[in-house]
């Protein structure tokens, strides 16, 4: 049963990594568009893209969201292991299992505080003013839902590393 939820998971996770590179290949686009027209004088077309900063860092900062959870389900997210495969296999175990307790807890805590912000921002109507005028909620929505599936990816994590062998993850390893 926990296969296959995980499984289940694990391709929902693979869909928003898919939605992050779209967003990647969107944000190339925007900016060499905007490069193009500044400096190519066009008929018909503007002297460059005057949203296009904002849009790429809402871009840049939305496919940091959707590529996360991949990230750590693939081992790939931030890891210093060089002091976990120095130590005796146990006591690395142990340690693993500390730095997932830490990770979920994190999460879930950037989770709860990210969801008050974005609701607050909701309820007060504030706005983002710069070239575009947008909710201020738009971009802080997504915060609160994508560390809940960073902290189901820990649960995840936590089964996996209850399952093996007693030692650290051998996943992303940086040395042997």
């Amino acid at each position: 049963m926990i296969a296959r939820l995980s499984a289940a998971y694990g391709r929902l996770l693979a869909v928003l990594a898919i939605a992050g590179c779209a967003l990647l290949l969107a944000m190339m686009l925007v900016i060499v568009a905007d490069v193009l027209l500044r400096n190519v004088a066009i008929p018909g077309l503007p002297r460059g893209l005057a949203w296009s900063n904002e849009v790429s860092e809402a871009m840049l900062y939305l496919l940091t969201l959707c590529i996360a959870p991949w990230l750590l389900r693939q081992g790939q997210h931030i890891r210093v292991d060089i002091v976990l495969q120095a130590i005796p296999r146990r006591l690395a175990w142990t340690l693993e299992w500390i730095g997932d307790l830490i990770g979920l807890a994190c999460c879930l805590a950037i989770a709860w505080y990210g969801a008050q912000s974005a609701w607050a921002s909701y309820q007060s109507g504030a706005l983002n003013i710069k070239t575009l005028v947008t909710p201020e909620w738009w971009l802080l929505a997504p915060l609160p839902v994508v560390f809940v599936l960073l902290a189901v990816e820990m649960l995840f994590r936590m089964h996996r590393l209850r399952h093996a062998e007693i030692g650290p993850r051998d996943e992303a390893v940086s040395a042997s």
